[in-house]
């Protein structure tokens, strides 16, 4: 499910993994598994780019690398809210308008959680076709990735 507004500058994404619901969690904030599956498909996140401090207040911060012409992509944000294993918030500054993410997680009692993904204050570039197939393609490589763990 995809529901995005430019008017209201927020984004809903729904995903089901394959995955026990601390798994998933502890995907999104242990560094040496985001280094496998942050970004889009064609970009890379070297571990030593990774900050995380997953707890409110706390930094959250990646270095995204283009495979193809080595440009770099940082992104920084701080977490709101840290309930483990049930929900992740941070809001990014640097982005215009201070995006804030949110990351729901349900165990859905079969081995598989719901992660709910809200963002809000995001800028127009972002709900873009384009931008939205690398987010896409991102949520692709990590249930890839958390299946095979």
């Amino acid at each position: 499910m995809n529901d995005t507004s430019a008017k209201t500058g927020e984004l809903t994404i729904i995903r089901t993994y394959n995955a026990p619901r601390e798994l998933v969690f502890e995907c999104m904030i242990t560094p040496e598994h985001l280094t496998h599956f942050w970004g889009p498909v064609g970009v890379s996140t070297p571990l030593e780019t990774i900050k995380i401090d997953p707890k409110p207040g706390g930094v959250f911060e990646t270095v995204m690398v283009n495979d193809s012409d080595g440009a770099e992509y940082p992104n920084r944000g701080f977490y709101v809210e840290v309930d483990k294993p049930s929900k992740l918030s941070w809001t990014e500054p640097d982005v215009e308008g201070g995006m804030l993410t949110s990351l729901t997680f349900v165990d859905l009692g079969d081995g598989r959680t719901e992660v709910t993904i809200h963002q809000t204050n995001v800028p127009e570039a972002y709900l873009s076709a384009e931008a939205q197939a690398g987010m896409q393609s991102s949520l692709d490589r990590f249930a890839a990735y958390v299946s095979s763990l």
